[in-house]
């Protein structure tokens, strides 16, 4: 971060950053509207364009091809590749009517998921993204948290904002909502679970906590706390077995929250979810 910021970025700033499926491309997206994309193996910048007229906060990469997707404050959701000249955008998608603050592509590659400061949902057609397929109105704050299950087809989580607090299930084959729950909470970023069907969520104001959630029932099973500021940043590790949680608090944490999968040996046949093994200032 220090090396992009400091040498190419000037006075810009980062505002989002995403891994590529492969994890040998970085994308980058600035305060001021630029998107970075990087080879990190070489540290070598590969393209960089203003696509947007303002803070590109959301970055998605589509899992089967190069195309990389970005959400902005000017509302507008650009899908570009980073192999041709990013200033010519492959397509645009508008909709939504205050800034974008959350994109997420499916994992099939069919759907993409948007979240926005208009408190709407909204779900684009890959093969259709000019125009969004569905709408989801029932959040009552801004939308950023979104996963995809990696367990079924179709179905997606969201999570709203502090006035919201809901974290809810949307079934987009039949468009319908497969229910919710009032968190308590903010609800900042979420990912399920590679080895368990189960989602993990992060919240801000009042608790600040991690809290990990079975679907059928949809009931939270564990509250991991420790943070003392909005837990914004979330990522899991290669192996399913562990999140990694960041925050406002100067401290990254690392928790190990999932048992390994039948093809990962297996130390024990019991595990525990217990609190980070590591905190990074």
């Amino acid at each position: 971060e220090m090396c992009i910021r400091d040498r190419y970025m000037g006075s810009d700033s980062v505002a989002s950053v995403a891994w590529s499926p492969g994890g040998n491309l970085l994308a980058v997206g600035s305060s001021k509207g630029f998107v970075h994309v990087w080879d990190c193996a070489v540290s070598k910048e590969l393209a960089k364009s203003r696509v947007h007229g303002s803070r590109v906060g959301s970055i998605s990469w589509h899992p089967r091809s190069p195309m990389v997707s970005t959400g902005s404050r000017d509302r507008a959701i650009v899908h570009s590749d980073p192999r041709s000249r990013m200033d010519t955008p492959v397509y645009k998608s508008l909709g939504h009517k205050q800034e974008v603050c959350g994109v997420r592509w499916s994992p099939d590659g069919q759907h993409l998921s948007s979240g926005g400061n208009d408190n709407k949902v909204l779900i684009w057609n890959k093969d259709k993204i000019n125009h969004s397929c569905l709408k989801f109105n029932e959040h009552k704050a801004a939308v950023k948290a979104m996963a995809w299950s990696t367990h079924q087809n179709g179905l997606l989580a969201t999570g709203g904002g502090t006035t919201d607090r809901c974290l809810k299930l949307w079934d987009i084959t039949t468009g319908q909502s497969k229910g919710g729950v009032d968190t308590g909470s903010q609800v900042c970023n979420m990912i399920w679970g590679i080895n368990s069907n189960e989602l993990v969520t992060t919240h801000g104001y009042s608790s600040n906590h991690v809290a990990i959630w079975q679907l059928s029932p949809l009931k939270c099973i564990a509250k991991l706390t420790g943070h003392l500021s909005r837990v914004v940043y979330l990522t899991m590790s290669p192996d399913g077995q562990s999140v990694v949680t960041g925050s406002g608090d100067e401290t990254l944490r690392f928790w190990q929250v999932f048992p390994p999968n039948k093809y990962q040996s297996k130390k024990e046949e019991l595990w525990e979810v217990y609190p980070s093994q590591f905190d990074v200032r």
